[in-house]
């Protein structure tokens, strides 16, 4: 393992799901973080400040993405960038524009800042909306979505992924930086933050009698440490470049609640498709090879299912029935 000592990162967004577990593999590794929130006093990043290694080697700023000045005051002295923040949202006129000018100013103050690497986290939102793909094509690297069908289907977050994931590149190059993308899959696993975001809600709704049937339709999924290790992977190997689709694997809701079934027998999980007509949909192809070969082992969906639901009744988002379940291992 390369010695980091010394090594200063910035990663923006730093209180998010995926953005947190990177500040504590960063913290742990030996790296000193430079975290960019909106409101480093904000009760809501405490948890970063609790993680261990922090009160010695974090920094948290107070940083906009549309603010260029501050993301330089962060970014000025680093040795890498890791840009995790970004909308999340339908909406195109709180989506795009941000998205974009935010993944510019990132790169116009890194490339200043002679960084030696730049990590964006990109989504398989600019990879996988395609409605003209051969369903039998392996969903890689080299997929892009289609920006008409994004617009056409009003999916401005997978649009904006796309445009500011593009930009990104573009400027990347005319400025001569590193520039390496990741793009995650649907991401699950444990909480540090304690507000419950997006993709754990897609999970928590079959667990809370809200969902009363699940649908028919597929997902990809990945664990959230699994992204974060992979961050750090693509910063640190000299060999990485280019995309890095980070996916563990596709399921059917169905399979999905027939984890969580197993695992937590006690809740109201839906045993009903909401569409019962038309035949089931199946997973599509895809490849993580490239991960893989620069080292990264995926764990088993199953576990990441069993660590959100833990995660979820250890921070009370959620009653635990039998309080007693300890922890136990997954077999794939």
């Amino acid at each position: 393992m390369r010695s980091v000592s010394g090594e200063v990162v910035c990663v923006t967004g730093a209180g998010g799901f995926i953005a947190s577990w990177l500040v504590k593999l960063l913290l742990e590794k030996g790296y000193t973080v430079r975290g960019t929130v909106r409101n480093p006093d904000d009760p809501k990043n405490s948890h970063l400040r609790e993680l261990e290694g922090a009160k010695e080697r974090l920094i948290l700023c107070k940083a906009d993405l549309n603010d260029y000045q501050s993301l330089v005051e962060a970014i000025n002295g680093c040795d890498g960038v890791f840009h995790t923040a970004s909308p999340v949202t339908d909406d195109p006129e709180q989506m795009v524009e941000p998205a974009v000018n935010g993944a510019k100013n990132v790169i116009t103050a890194a490339a200043n800042a002679k960084v030696r690497r730049v990590v964006l986290t990109s989504s398989i939102g600019a990879i996988y909306m395609d409605p003209n793909r051969d369903p039998d094509k392996v969903v890689d690297e080299t997929c892009w979505s289609d920006l008409e069908f994004c617009k056409n289907t009003k999916n401005w977050y997978c649009y904006g992924k796309v445009v500011s994931e593009q930009a990104a590149c573009d400027l990347a190059k005319e400025l001569g930086l590193d520039l390496v993308v990741i793009n995650p899959v649907l991401v699950l696993g444990p909480l540090l933050q304690p507000s419950v975001n997006a993709s754990v809600l897609h999970i928590m709704k079959y667990l809370t009698g809200s969902a009363k049937t699940y649908a028919n339709s597929i997902q990809a999924y990945v664990h959230v440490k699994d992204v974060a290790s992979a961050h750090i992977l693509l910063f640190e190997a000299p060999s990485a470049s280019g995309r890095y689709l980070c996916a563990e694997s596709v399921l059917h809701r169905g399979e999905v609640v027939e984890i969580l079934a197993k695992y937590f027998p006690e809740y109201p999980i839906p045993t009903k498709c909401s569409d019962e007509i038309n035949p089931r949909k199946k997973p599509y192809k895809f490849s993580n090879q490239k991960l893989k070969d620069l080292g990264l082992e995926f764990t088993p969906i199953k576990q990441a299912l069993y660590d959100t639901v833990k995660s979820l009744q250890e921070k009370g988002h959620l009653p635990d029935p039998t309080q007693n379940n300890g922890p136990i291992t997954i077999k794939s």
